[in-house]
This record gives structure tokens, sequence and C-alpha cells, in this order.
């Protein structure tokens, strides 16, 4: 094991650099180092690192989400208004249409089989897209109109709809009954998870107000109770649907309206910890594609993808309607919401483990999204956010 995650951090770094130097983003390079490394290529990836890397994967998520969650001012959310929520479900909703109506023409798929592959690959990627956003906050880009709390907030919910939904199908799928319960679920999910958040998030502030300890010990301690609300996220399955994810993000932001310098200080220790998360995050993404899937659906998939994409983006469009974004900046939001990543390689391959007959079809898609978006959304935000968003003045 500890062989495989030196070659992991190693050559991630590496090819990440080298990916910096092209000027294109590093993550691509970590992505390819998975692939190169993985059991389809090299196999230099002990299975125990295999075995956990869901685990990991989730580690890097709660790394990043707390990270926005602590640069993440509720008040620019508030003013963003009616968009922000419409953008936590109406682009994935006109994604998964979109595969569903080319799906069944290009693959000969069923509606149902359409449908869960359109749920697999609808889901946004917090990975790709958070970090680019607080660096955006960061240097002041697109705040008069909050466009990267905007999208961060959205991405974060648009993942919780997205899983719940393609529960729902492939529990349709498998035989079992499906209700409105089921949907229902959504709702319920998302409201559980904000207010543990924001009771945990409270709770922080005061232990931290009456127990002075160090910032490094405070990141052990948020990284704790992160866990154990994922945990509880488990736990309470089949009794109260609770988004662990949402709660984490909630918690971190909780911290930041109560406590705002401690939260800079804490962000600033979490931008480190993202460093090696990130590596992680990425190579063991890269190292869950076959490229063989990938190869026999060719064009076919491609056209699935890209279609499907489209859509999205119109949805996004849509969302921002009635808004006072300039077209400029609006494109940049269409672009900024299409990467995938993290939500494909952990649930991509389950239709095909459920036996579906639509799961080598599916996997073999969520390989695709992955290597065309995430790249393309990455490169266009890191080439184009100073060209479409407007600096804040007092930034400048």
């Amino acid at each position: 094991m500890l062989s495989s995650l030196a070659i992991i951090f190693l050559l991630g770094l590496l090819l990440g650099a080298i990916f910096n130097k092209l000027k294109l983003p590093s993550l691509l390079g970590m992505i390819i180092t998975g692939i190169i490394i993985s059991p389809f290529a090299l196999n230099l990836i002990d299975q125990s690192i295999l075995m956990i890397a869901a685990d990991l994967r989730r580690i890097a998520l709660v790394i990043i989400l707390t990270r926005a969650g602590l640069t993440l001012d509720i008040t620019d959310l508030k003013r963003v208004g009616r968009p922000a929520i419409l953008m936590c479900f109406v682009p994935a909703c006109f994604e998964i249409a979109g595969v569903i109506v080319i799906g069944t023409k290009v693959l000969s798929m069923s509606v149902l089989d359409a449908a869960i592959m359109g749920s697999v690959i609808a889901a946004v990627s917090p990975a790709v897209v958070v970090p680019r956003m607080i660096q955006l906050i960061e240097k002041g880009y697109g705040k008069k109109h909050s466009i990267p709390q905007l999208i961060m907030a959205g991405a974060s919910v648009d993942d919780v709809f997205v899983i719940v939904i393609f529960t729902a199908l492939t529990s349709l799928a498998t035989g079992k009954e499906v209700s409105a319960m089921n949907f229902i679920q959504i709702p319920i999910s998302i409201f559980v998870g904000i207010c543990a958040g924001i009771v945990a998030g409270l709770l922080l502030v005061k232990f931290f107000k009456f127990i002075h300890i160090r910032d490094s010990v405070k990141v052990i301690i948020i990284l704790s109770v992160s866990f154990l609300l994922l945990e509880c996220e488990t736990r309470l399955e089949g009794v109260v649907p609770m988004s662990g994810l949402l709660a984490i993000m909630s918690m971190g932001i909780t911290i930041y309206q109560s406590y705002r310098v401690l939260a800079k200080r804490l962000s600033s220790k979490y931008n480190k910890l993202w460093v090696a998360a990130e590596i992680l995050l990425f190579v063991l993404v890269g190292a869950t594609l076959d490229l063989n899937y990938a190869m026999k659906s060719g064009m076919f998939a491609v056209i699935v993808v890209i279609g499907a994409l489209i859509l999205r983006m119109l949805g996004v469009f849509v969302c921002l309607i009635k808004t006072s974004l300039k077209m400029k900046e609006r494109i940049f939001c269409m672009v900024a919401y299409t990467p995938k990543a993290t939500v494909q390689a952990a649930i991509g391959g389950i239709p095909l483990a459920l036996g579906l007959a639509c799961g080598q079809q599916v996997l073999t898609v969520a390989v695709v999204s992955i290597l065309i978006t995430a790249p393309f959304g990455a490169i266009f935000m890191d080439k184009n956010y100073k060209r479409l968003l407007e600096k804040d003045e007092r930034e400048r």
C-alpha cells in the first residue's frame, strides 16, 4: 500500500506539473496518471488501495466542501435568489431528458435504461468546480452578481438531487417498488442535511470560543465531525434521509457566518490539505476508468455525452433568465456547470454490478463523460474567467 501511495503522489505531482507547464489543468495530468497505473493498464496500484478508493475519494470531497463552506458568504447567496434554487435541479433534469431522447435513438436503449444513464452522468463535479470558484472569490471575479457562490451552492445540491433520482430509477429497474416517498426524500434530505450542518457548526464555534486550541487541532476536530456527519447519513438511511455532504458544507458556512476570523485561518489550513487530497481524488478517479469500454462504444457514447451537455447548458441558461447577468457571464456559468468526475466514478459501475442490461453502456458513457467534460470545463474556466467575468473594483 505504501509504495502505491508513493507512486500516486509522485507520478500525480509530476504529470500535474507537466500539464501546468503546458497551460492545461493539472487535474488532467492526475487523471491520466490514474489511467496509466490502473489495473487496466500498468497495474501499479495495490489492491488494498483500490478497496478503499471510494472512501479516499469521499475524504477529498469532505476537504473541498468544507473549504467551500468556509469561504461562502450566505448573504451573497441570498442576493442571487431564484436562480440559486433553480440551478440545484433544472440543469440536471434537462440533461437526463437529453440522454433519454438521444440514448433511445443512438444506443437503442429503453426509456428506463436511458434515464438511469442520464442520472449517472447528470451530476456536476464539486471537485472540479469548487476549487475554481474559491479562487474566483479570492481574486474578486464575478463578485458583483455572486457568480462563484451561485455555482458552488448549486453544484453541491445538484449531486444530492441526481443521486436520489438514480437510486429511485435503479430500484425500479431491479423490480423494487418506487413510491412518491422516493422523490419526497430529495427536499427532506437537503433540509435535514442543512439543519445538521448548522447545528454542528454552531456547537463547534461555541467550543472553539470557549476552549483555545491550535488551528491544526481545530482542523482535525472539524474533519472528525465531518466524517461523523457522513456516518449519520448512512445510519439514518431508511429512517430519515440526510445529505452528509450538504451538512458538511453547511457546517463550514455556519462557522464562516459566526466566526469569520477563525474561518479565514481554517480555510488557509484546508488549502494545504487540498494539495494532497486533490492528487488522491483525481488519480483514483482515473484508476477507475477502463478505456477498453470507451473504445468499444466509440462515437456513439461521445454523441450522447455532447448532446446531453448541450441540453444541460440550455438548462443553466433557462435558470438565468430575467437575471442581471451579462451574456458573457451566462456563458461562463453554462460551461462551468458541465464538468463530471467524482459522482460518475462512484456510481457509474453500480448498474453493471446490479446485473442490469444497460450496465456496460452506462459505465462506458460515464467514463466518456469524465474524459470529455472534466478537462473541457476546467480548461474553459481557467482560460476565460478574466475575459468573461468582471473583477470587483476593490480587488484591483
